[in-house]
């Protein structure tokens, strides 16, 4: 069968941050629990929004309350809104990105989302950033604040989707894209396929490793592949 879902994750894989997240994070935690931040839980590696709240909660001594978890994923959005332009200077779109979301565009029958650790409001901001969300339909995509576990999220984008499309997608007719050992996990969980890009912390090896098997260097070479990987079975490469 076909691909008819594309799920891509965002940092590292779309964008390159560049350590916003971290400056957020140290604006709005006091404001919210009282206390200046001293570190933060791991922000990347693929984890959701609400596990790396959680954790860093916990690293100062905090319990990871609703209303301290539903507090911190307010000011995130807040913040990030108030360092639009920050971002934006800041920041890059990765090589490939916008050439891979656009040839994906125009094909029939084919939707293209997110499947992303960031909160849904941030993951808004950060493709309104760069010009990349008229490419995305979000309402089809699964988000760092609809569940803690990475792996979880395809199943809620897959609902999502026979909500909004009226039809049933089966997983391996999902493709995702990205760039940590989370990502592929989730692909071995939920059955979708996937292609890794090592244009975030992991390495080739790290992700072959992990069980990815058609890995990129870069997403400049996913345009060439296209017909292979979302018309039939992804066939090894890299």
């Amino acid at each position: 069968m076909a691909v008819r879902l594309v799920l891509w994750d965002i940092d590292l894989t779309l964008i390159n941050a560049r350590g916003m997240g971290r400056v957020v994070y140290e604006r709005v935690f006091p404001g919210v629990t009282g206390q200046p931040m001293r570190e933060v839980a791991m922000l990347f590696g693929g984890r959701t929004e609400l596990e790396t709240i959680r954790d860093t909660l916990e690293l100062h001594g905090l319990p990871a309350t609703d209303e301290l978890v539903d507090g911190l994923l307010a000011a995130l959005a807040e913040g990030f809104e108030a360092a639009r332009a920050e971002l934006t200077a800041r920041g890059v779109v990765l090589p490939g990105a916008l050439e891979a979301l656009v040839a994906l565009a125009d094909r029939p029958g084919l939707w293209q989302s997110v499947l992303t650790g960031n909160t849904r409001a941030v993951a808004a901001i950060k493709l309104e950033a760069f010009g990349l969300d008229p490419y995305l339909d979000l309402s089809l995509g699964a988000f760092g604040d609809d569940h803690a576990d990475r792996a979880a999220l395809v199943d809620i984008a897959l609902e999502r989707a026979r909500h909004r499309l009226g039809e049933v997608i089966a997983p391996r007719d999902v493709l995702l894209v990205g760039d940590t050992v989370n990502d592929v996990t989730a692909a071995q969980v939920s059955g979708a396929r996937l292609v890794a890009v090592t244009t975030g912390r992991y390495s080739e090896a790290d992700l072959r490793a992990a069980g990815a098997e058609t890995i990129l260097a870069s997403l400049t070479e996913l345009p060439a592949l296209l017909p292979a990987l979302i018309e039939d079975d992804p066939v090894p490469t890299g």
